[in-house]
Order: structure tokens, then C-alpha cells, then sequence
């Protein structure tokens, strides 16, 4: 039985969905086509219909995680107007984010995996990137339109890095200080931003 074209794009877009979370999860080489069609539903058969490879399959998912977590952060952002570092910072340095692999920060998931990947992976990460560093930058106290500065560089780099070390460890403690010790850094560069502007 064929499917039909409308059939045809949802079951893409299902499949894009399912692989972002999943690869989130276990990694790019991590998972198989024959599991990653199983968890959208559909047969291994259908995966070549909808895309070249696995690779461009990578490339699709890893923007839509990009995009997904930057949505968060700007609904956290929203919700709290008077402070959206301040919430992004809550939201992204949690023990519940720390968890929460499958919906978490891509870059933290699948950071060093998409180093080893190729130009079109890397290129979604990196348009996603930019736009985390856009966001953050006014924030602190950035022009808009310039180029990300040092401070939303830090920021941004400051908590991936914390989220990759609490989830590397076994001891709860260790890795809570390490999401603790990252919010007061972040928090502190902020807070310098805005003196300085401040100053202007």
C-alpha cells in the first residue's frame, strides 16, 4: 500500500523527532537505523524514501535538538522577564537537566560526537550555537548585531562544560557542586556585564 505525500512528510518529520531524542540518548553511533525507524514506528525499509543516509538523518535531528532547546530557553526567558539569564541559568544547570538526556542540551549530548561527524552535523550545531550565543549576548549587555562577545562565549561554555562533568561522575555531590559552582561563575559574569554597562 502506497503512503501519500502528507503521510509521506509526517512520518519524516516523526522520524526526525524520534532521532533527535534518541540520539541525544545513545550518541550518533550509538543507535542503529533498524532501531531508530523502530522507535518512529515504521520499518528500516522506509528510512531510504526519506533520507540520503544516515548522516543527513544526523544532520536533520541534531537541528531540530538545537532548535527544541533553544525554545526552551526562551520560554524560560518569557516567563521570567525580569531575569531570563537568570532562568535559563536555573533551567539549564538542574539536576533535572541533568537527566533528562533524551530532551536536554544537544551540545552537552552529543558535543563531542558531532566533532567526530561531518560539515552538514557540524553545521547544525553551529547554527544552534550561535543563536544560544546571540540570546545570551543581550543578556549581558552585548550589542545587538555584533559579533558573539567573550562573555556569552564564557557563559555558554561555562555551563556545557559543568553539565558534561555532572553527568561524567558517579558521586552526587560532586556533580551538584559542579552545576552550583557553574551558576555562581555565570551569575558573576553577568553581573560584572551589567556593571559595566552600567558605567557607560
Amino acid at each position: 500500500m502506497r503512503v501519500s505525500r502528507t503521510q509521506a512528510a509526517e512520518n519524516r518529520q516523526t522520524v526526525i523527532n524520534v532521532a533527535s531524542r534518541l540520539f541525544r540518548r545513545h550518541g550518533f553511533d550509538g543507535i542503529g537505523l533498524k532501531d531508530l525507524m523502530k522507535g518512529a514506528g515504521l520499518t528500516q525499509g522506509a528510512f531510504y524514501k526519506q533520507f540520503a543516509s544516515k548522516d543527513d538523518l544526523a544532520a536533520q535531528a541534531s537541528r531540530r535538538a538545537m532548535a527544541s532547546a533553544f525554545n526552551r530557553w526562551s520560554a524560560a526567558a518569557a516567563a521570567n522577564p525580569d531575569d531570563p539569564l537568570g532562568a535559563v541559568i536555573a533551567l539549564y544547570l538542574s539536576t533535572e537537566h541533568r537527566e533528562e538526556r533524551m530532551d536536554g542540551c544537544p551540545v552537552a549530548a552529543l558535543g563531542s560526537d558531532a566533532a567526530r561527524q561531518g560539515a552538514d552535523v557540524k553545521a547544525s550545531f553551529e547554527a544552534g550555537i550561535r543563536e544560544n550565543l546571540e540570546m545570551l549576548g543581550l543578556w549581558v549587555d552585548e550589542a545587538e548585531g555584533e559579533e558573539p562577545g567573550g562573555k556569552a562565549m564564557a557563559i555558554l561554555s561555562t555551563m556545557v562544560g559543568a553539565m558534561v562533568l555532572s553527568r561524567a561522575v558517579n558521586d552526587e555531590q560532586l556533580s551538584k557542586q559542579f552545576l552550583q559552582a557553574a551558576a555562581k561563575s555565570v551569575l558573576g559574569l553577568s553581573a560584572g556585564a551589567a556593571q559595566k554597562g552600567q558605567l557607560r
